[in-house]
């Protein structure tokens, strides 16, 4: 019988943290066959780009590089865990999800994995953008790659 995980807040801290202090998908890629869309706020440090590869139907790589704070950090990176292997829809799917979260509209956990560490965001309007560059400058370059 499968055990459900309680998301406490000291574990959405902890996921967080992990994100921002060990980003797994941090760095510019090195090939050119990658789209790249750059974010910035002007409340805040974010100044960085998001990377995607996406070939055969799916996407193969997303990666972020720049500067950013805690929560577009570890957002970004969670973002980019979510993204790789899926298809253009399944990956807009779950973007469309996550910021449905953000906004406090109905939404589907099953498709977010650590990225439900944010669903107190809202309760912080100050990090909103904060925890979605990332994941709306993504759905753009989805868009872009459809065209």
């Amino acid at each position: 019988m499968p055990t459900s995980i309680e998301l406490t807040p000291e574990l959405m801290r902890e996921i967080i943290m992990d994100h921002y202090q060990n980003p797994r998908h941090k760095g510019k890629p090195s090939g050119d066959d990658y789209l790249s869309l750059h974010a910035s706020s002007t409340n805040c440090i974010d100044d960085f780009d998001v990377y995607l590869l996406y070939e055969d139907g799916s996407v193969k790589d997303a990666r972020w590089d720049g500067v950013a704070c805690t929560i577009s950090s570890a957002s970004t990176d969670i973002l980019c865990d979510r993204l790789i292997g899926l298809d253009e829809t399944k990956a807009k799917y779950v973007i469309t999800q996550y910021l449905n979260m953000i906004e406090e509209k109905e939404y589907d956990a099953s498709v977010l994995d650590e990225a439900l560490a944010f669903i107190n965001t809202s309760k912080q309007a100050a990090r909103i953008h904060c925890a979605t560059m990332g994941w709306t400058a993504m759905m753009e370059l989805l868009d872009k790659e459809e065209k």
